[in-house]
Parts: structure tokens; sequence; C-alpha cells
């Protein structure tokens, strides 16, 4: 078994309307599933890739309106990795971003201080693209490359458990899950004495890509690794086992499919409160509790 690359990233926001206003308007993405934290149904959970929703562009959102600013430590995800296509691109997007490019990368923060890259890579996976009046589709971002992770002695306490499920060392404390379709890579880095808080601008979990027929063998695997995955959470779009690898980064591996796409409209994902079916009972009592949203696209001609 192989898991492919990355799924989503999950992260924390303060903002649901700046938050949409970044990702969409600036970055290109689009707003695919508009629903709430099945965990906590009370608050958001936006979701943004490309234009059919695919695993390994999809960054997504729990909006805790006024949250305090959180800080990366050992065991966060503190940076996230996108693929573009050129040089030509990356001059695009540190114009669009007012950033100066470096070399071969784009460094940016979005407004809450979350950490972005931009890198040309080569590799051969498909590019996932949102279409964007602004952004030509030559010059988009194309998904995850991958992520950086702060850690402590993280050659000695990750390395195995990552080995056991799959993943391989690309050089250093990098580490590579490459499936048949799709690769993505998970960096470690000494984190800093300070100790992370979770908050706006932080990562909460990063999730990789299983088949559905798979999922369950991926549960038995990371226990017998002794990783301590909990049982398998159906999240009606896609089914998840989550667990904390030795230095604490929450991993998740999540089931490509059924799909943004089971209960919308390709071409309208994102644009309605969509609730999983054992959620749908408490709408009356959730939906008043939300920001109000408009739909990103409503203004945009689209090709």
């Amino acid at each position: 078994m192989k898991l492919e690359g990355i799924h989503h990233v999950t992260c924390i926001t303060s903002d649901a309307p700046g938050n949409v206003d970044f990702y969409t308007g600036v970055l290109g993405l689009w707003l695919v599933k508009k629903s709430v934290n099945q965990d906590d149904p009370t608050v958001y959970h936006l979701f943004y890739a490309d234009e059919q929703g695919s695993a390994g562009a999809d960054i997504t959102f729990f909006e805790y309106p006024g949250a305090a600013p959180g800080r990366a430590g050992a065991g966060f995800v503190h940076t996230v990795v996108w693929r573009v296509a050129s040089g030509e691109a990356l001059d695009f997007w540190a114009a669009r971003l007012g950033v100066d490019r470096d070399g071969d990368v784009v460094r940016f923060a979005d407004p809450e201080g979350l950490r972005h890259e931009l890198v040309v890579t080569g590799v051969a996976d498909e590019p996932l693209i949102a279409d964007h009046p602004e952004i030509p589709a030559a010059l988009a971002l194309q998904g995850f490359d991958g992520v950086r992770a702060y850690a402590r002695n993280p050659e000695l306490r990750t390395g195995p458990l990552l080995e056991a499920i799959g993943f391989e060392r690309k050089d250093g404390t990098t580490w590579e899950a490459r499936g048949a379709a799709r690769g993505g890579w998970i960096e470690y880095e000494n984190g800093p004495e300070e100790p992370g808080v979770p908050g706006a601008g932080t990562v909460h979990h990063v999730a990789w890509s299983s088949t559905m027929e798979e999922h369950e063998a991926w549960q038995h695997r990371v226990a017998e690794a002794g990783g301590r995955p909990t049982p398998v959470v159906d999240r009606f779009w896609f089914r998840s086992i989550y667990f904390r690898e030795p230095s604490g980064v929450l991993f998740e591996i999540a089931t490509l499919g059924p799909g943004f796409a089971t209960d919308e409209d390709p071409a309208h994902l994102g644009e309605a409160l969509i609730l999983p079916p054992d959620f749908e009972h408490l709408r009356a009592q959730v939906e008043p509790l939300l920001t109000k949203l408009p739909n990103p696209r409503e203004s945009w001609t689209r090709a």
C-alpha cells in the first residue's frame, strides 16, 4: 500500500469573510464546500481547492470568531508548500502578493500569519488548477507539494513510524508519501524553544490520501506501527482516521472519495451551507450562529 500524497491541510481562522477573500480572491482557489466542523458544529469548516474539489489541492479552515493568533511550535506544521509551473509563475505571484522572489521560491503569509511557499517542481503529477479571472491557468496554483513542520529530535523520533507506514526518506528529515498518481512530503525542522499555541493562523492537521479500498487496512497498519489511530470516522465526503506521529504532528489518513460533488452540483460547489445528513437536523440551531458569507464567484465570468 502507498499513500497518494497530501489529501488536505486543515487550519484555523478567526475571520471567515477575510479568509474567503484571501484564499479565493487572492490565491484564486474555489470555495468547494461550506459546512461545519463535525466535532463542533457551531463553527464553520470551509474547504478551498481546484474546480473539482480534488484531494491534493484542498486547504480547509475551522473558523473560531475572534480567536487569538496562534504560534507554531514543536508538533505543528508551520508552512504549506504549493506547486506552480514555472519561473514565470513565481514572478507573477511575487508581484501579485507584493513580496520578493527568493531564487526558486516565493514565500508569503496569509493575513493571519499562516506561512506558504510556492515552488517549481517538475513532477509529473496532474496539476490541480482553479479558474480565476485574474490568474491565467498556466500561472495558477497546482496543488500541494509538501508541508514543513517543527519537531524536536525529528530524525530519531519520527522516522521509524513514517517508514513503517510507507513514507520514503528524500533527504535529511524530509519524508515523501508517493502513490501511483500523486506524491507529497513533510519536512521536519528543529522547533523553537517556546511551546506552540493553537490559534488563528496555525495548522490543525495534515491529511494523507488513501484509496477507499485500502482505508481500513491503513488503520490496522498504523496501529501495528504504534501510531494509536482512532477508529474510522465517516466524514460523509471522505472517511478518516487520526493519530499523532511521535513528534506530535496530528496526521489524518483520508479517503479519495466519495467527494464533494456527492451532495452538490459540481458547477455550484460551495455556494450553499451544506450539512452532512447526520447534522441536517441541527440546521435551525447552527445556521444563525455562522457568519454570513457571500458567494465569492457571483460576479466572476467563468471560462
